[in-house]
């Protein structure tokens, strides 16, 4: 089957995209407003874009009316600064918590419960459980698209690592992140590990095997199917 973009809606295309361009690593956004009020928001469009100086972007688009810029991208273009969080299962339910869409004076650490703990060169506090944080300074904001979205680049100031995570030579503890991903509307955790070449019978019954569930939902199941998923990622379905 082929499909034309040109074709298809914004709706449409943004479908294909988060079931195509999986999985997606899954970070926390910490920023400030000018005022002062602190602002937490999850994002998957989210990745590397630079080794030295070591710099990540994040895609933003606009809230669900289709028009008003997301506080992140706002607080982060007037004060130039925010915080990376990496997202850990531990912490799934609040990170879900915060993609709620709220007032730009409302403080999603303190509607999610979470713990805040100051930053060394940057204003915005990062979240203090987060196994690892990321401080950036603004490098650019770049409209893309004809729909309102912005690519938002930060150059890493300082890195900040919980317990276990740093190794002695210099590496990662990742089966100590327990990270989250995303899948279409859906999220996933990463917990398999393999290296190459994989012998042909696993693959193949690896590839017949439906996904687990780790919700109790059922394996058919998918919150895109639900009347209240919107396209714009204001998430409002209630746990089962």
């Amino acid at each position: 089957m082929q499909v034309d973009p040109d074709d298809l809606s914004t709706d449409e295309l943004y479908k294909i995209l988060i079931g195509s361009v999986v999985p997606r690593p899954i970070c926390w956004a910490s920023t400030l407003s000018r005022d002062g009020v602190a602002n937490l928001a999850p994002f998957s469009f989210f990745t590397v874009v630079s080794r030295k100086p070591p710099m990540v972007s994040l895609t933003l688009q606009p809230r669900s009316d289709r028009a008003t810029l997301k506080d992140t991208l706002v607080n982060a273009r007037d004060t130039g600064e925010f915080v990376v969080n990496v997202v850990s299962l531990p912490q799934a339910n609040q990170m879900h918590l915060c993609a709620v869409e709220y007032a730009p004076d409302e403080d999603e650490f303190a509607v999610a419960g979470l713990g805040r703990t100051p930053s060394e060169n940057v204003k915005p506090p990062r979240v203090t459980d987060a196994p690892i944080a990321m401080e950036c300074k603004v490098h650019s904001i770049t409209p893309m698209g004809d729909v309102g979205d912005h690519v938002l680049v930060g150059r890493v100031v300082r890195f900040h690592f919980g317990e276990g995570v740093w190794l002695p030579d210099g590496r990662i503890n990742t089966a100590s992140l327990h990270a989250v991903g995303r899948l279409a509307a859906e999220y996933t955790i990463a917990d398999a590990v393999f290296t190459c070449p994989l012998p042909a019978e696993l693959t193949a019954e690896y590839a017949a095997r439906p996904w687990r569930r780790i919700d109790g939902r059922d394996v058919g199941w998918s919150p895109v199917a639900e009347k209240s998923w919107s396209a714009a990622g204001d998430v409002r379905l209630s746990a089962k």
